[in-house]
């Protein structure tokens, strides 16, 4: 656990300097979501927004066996099924699970 706080401090440490707010969990979601979209940056309405972070989450999870790839859809949005139930894990094991998922992205 400590393991992970101090690389996801390391993270942040690398990837602040190219933002002007300060980064947080959401905002790095946020981040990989329109990463994987592959559409570049625009603006995204609210329905948009959250589809993001749910891509953002379904990618970084697909490794850990939570989600599985399914399709892109004709507007070019990645789709994912759910393969095993996360809300099982306290709140507090799945922040780590998500900032472990997301070191191992970076790398």
């Amino acid at each position: 656990m400590e393991d992970i706080e101090k690389k996801w401090n390391d993270l942040i440490s690398e990837l602040q300097p190219n933002f002007e707010e300060e980064l947080s969990l959401k905002t790095i979601l946020f981040l990989i979501g329109v990463q994987e979209l592959g559409q570049g940056i625009k603006d995204f309405d609210k329905e948009e927004k959250t589809y993001l972070f749910h891509i953002a989450i379904c990618k970084l999870l697909s490794p850990f066996g939570y989600y599985r790839f399914k399709m892109i859809d004709e507007d070019g949005w990645p789709h994912y099924e759910e393969t095993k139930d996360m809300e099982k894990l306290p709140s507090r094991e799945q922040k780590l699970l998500m900032k472990e998922a997301i070191i191992s992205y970076f790398q």
